[in-house]
């Protein structure tokens, strides 16, 4: 789960239940034993058979059913102008983030808002940056280092998984992004289980058409009940047409063929 994770030197995140130990050998007693060089060579082997044998059947999602905006760059604006609208300080303040906090900054690119959340939740806090980009990802780990932010970790996702821990965080941001998923549905499934009990997944977006970098927030909505996510709070931000949206667990998650997508799509 947490492979491809960039850990800073201090501070680090340890998966639960994962010691440097866990790949070791055991005896029936729990105790540790070490294999002649053959006998491992046959472990591995039989392993990775079983590995092979037990690979699930990714699951079938519905399609998109609207455009979707290509990716063009891995920032939204320059961090100098979305400071001069106070846009990250808008969001956490109607977020609800505060110190000690687990976040999450889905879609990260260069780290405007993992930086900005890390001061927000403090060294108490934790904050795991996701993006699907290896180079996004290697840039911002160089910053998250030259920043000295030791409660900061970044993840390397795909385009339908973000991989996020389960149950794990207070908040989930999706920055300017969700109108660039490939596909919703699949990406929401997966993401949902990374929702602490009581959390929330974070929208901000451009209402705007799919294919003008935005996504209309009816749209969206529907989206995020198919998954049983319900909007609880939203806004409209100062200095653009960009809105806020929070949304909560409502529901169980539902089994990838019992989702009804979307079939209204306004301003598509």
């Amino acid at each position: 789960m947490w492979s491809r994770m960039f850990l800073p030197h201090r501070g680090r995140w340890q998966p639960e239940g994962l010691t440097e130990g866990a790949f070791a050998a055991r005896s029936p007693s729990g105790t540790s034993r070490h294999l002649p060089r053959g006998g491992r060579g046959l472990v591995a082997a039989f392993l990775l058979l079983a590995a092979c044998r037990e690979t699930p059947t990714e699951p079938t999602f519905p399609d998109a059913g609207r455009d979707v905006a290509p990716v063009v760059s891995d920032r939204f604006s320059t961090e100098e102008a979305r400071d001069r609208i106070g846009e990250a300080e808008q969001v956490m303040a109607l977020a609800g983030v505060k110190a000690g906090m687990s976040v999450a900054d889905v879609g990260a690119g260069e780290g405007y808002y993992t930086v900005r959340l890390a001061r927000a939740v403090g060294p108490r806090g934790r904050v795991l940056a996701e993006d699907i980009d290896p180079n996004v990802i290697d840039g911002l780990g160089d910053r998250i280092q030259r920043e000295r932010l030791d409660h900061v970790a970044v993840k390397l996702g795909t385009p339908t998984d973000p991989m996020l821990p389960a149950r794990s965080f207070d908040r989930i941001f999706l920055v300017h992004m969700f109108h660039e998923v490939t596909e919703p549905y699949a990406f929401l499934w997966h993401l949902r289980e990374g929702v602490k009990p009581g959390g929330e997944v974070i929208l901000v977006d451009s209402d705007r058409p799919v294919k003008s970098h935005g996504i209309p927030p009816k749209q969206a909505d529907c989206e995020f009940r198919a998954l049983g996510l319900t909007p609880i709070r939203s806004a409209t931000l100062e200095g653009g047409d960009s809105y806020f949206r929070a949304y909560r667990v409502a529901r169980e998650r539902p089994e990838p063929r019992a989702i009804k997508p979307c079939t209204d799509k306004p301003g598509n």
